[in-house]
């Protein structure tokens, strides 16, 4: 299988371009490098293509037929919630437009198989304690907005016989090797760990949530876990026979960001107050995943704890 995965130089798409290599798969690497390097991709060829420009989708379209690509993984998009919520029309720009390009580029190419990084910001805010597949999508934000109109259009492209599988992610943390920590800073633990090796304190925002502890609760789940779930996702893809083509990935556990910052106090030996800022918008109090349908059609389970993820991604200097 010749794979093209897009955004496979930043965090999460080099987790999934390592797995690939390992098992001797051809993988291409498409990644505009505004958060991703080009380091982490290894030996795959790297087209540094930003998506939703408009000479994107003729790029796109050369590459696949050069490099003879079968399959795509596609990962490249802008994900800060609260960044949606100050510029929404360049999210819908970015996530959109790029979506727009990467379809007719695989349309033009005959590539029929694809597994799409979507998110659980689809849900927006339901009324429930487990969130599964069949739970209304309401996206609260620009970001959930873009990713569920990216669904849409995959579902609208069956028209050239897309097979297309859609992995709505909750929250991701650790790291499968040490070269591939989340260097971005977007994510909760590598945003702790890097304010402390500046000598802050972490920031909570909000501690007023309808939540046990008062901070919103995620359902974190080790990037290697999900990263294994792209590839598991790609094979039943590639095979056709689709039966269901969205699935949750998660672990079923919800997790406080005050819980995160205490299980990183026990990891480096020191106790943490972290300082409480007002809330962001479109953050949801509490979102956990219910992935029963994952296990039992992709027969896909997490391998890693909590703890796995908070110690994999800590920093050697913070080390007790």
């Amino acid at each position: 299988m010749s794979v093209l995965v897009t955004g496979g130089a930043g965090y999460i798409g080099s987790h999934v371009v390592r797995l690939l290599q390992e098992r001797g798969d051809e993988v291409v690497v498409v990644d505009d490098l505004s958060n991703g390097t080009a380091e982490r991709v290894g030996s795959s060829p790297l087209a540094q293509i930003d998506l939703s420009e408009e000479q994107a989708e003729a790029e796109l379209t050369d590459l696949m037929h050069d490099e003879h690509v079968t399959a795509v993984i596609h990962f490249a998009a802008k994900k800060q919630v609260g960044e949606s919520m100050e510029r929404p029309l360049w999210y819908y720009r970015n996530n959109v437009v790029g979506m727009t390009h990467l379809l007719g580029a695989m349309e033009a190419s005959r590539v029929q198989t694809m597994v799409f990084s979507s998110s659980a910001g689809t849900y927006g805010i339901p009324d429930t304690d487990l969130i599964s597949e069949k739970t209304p999508c309401d996206p609260i934000n620009p970001y959930g907005q873009s990713k569920l109109i990216g669904e849409w259009m995959i579902d609208n492209a069956a028209e050239f016989g897309l097979r297309a599988v859609k992995l709505r992610y909750f929250n991701v943390a650790g790291a499968g090797w040490p070269d591939l920590r989340d260097t971005a800073m977007m994510n909760l633990v590598p945003i702790v760990y890097n304010r402390l090796l500046a000598g802050q304190t972490p920031v909570i925002f909000g501690n007023d949530y309808p939540t046990a502890d008062g901070t919103c609760v995620r359902d974190y789940v080790h990037v290697k876990d999900l990263a294994d779930a792209h590839v598991t996702a790609l094979d039943y893809a590639d095979a056709g026979d689709i039966a269901e083509n969205v699935f949750n990935v998660g672990t079923g556990e919800g997790t406080s960001v005050k819980q995160i910052i205490d299980a990183i106090a026990q990891v480096i030996g020191r106790d943490l107050e972290p300082e409480v800022a007002p809330r962001r918008p479109g953050d949801p109090p509490r979102l956990v995943a219910d992935a029963s349908a994952i296990a039992r059609v992709l027969d896909w389970h997490t391998q890693y704890d909590l703890r796995d993820m908070v110690v994999s991604a800590c920093p050697p200097e913070l080390y007790p």
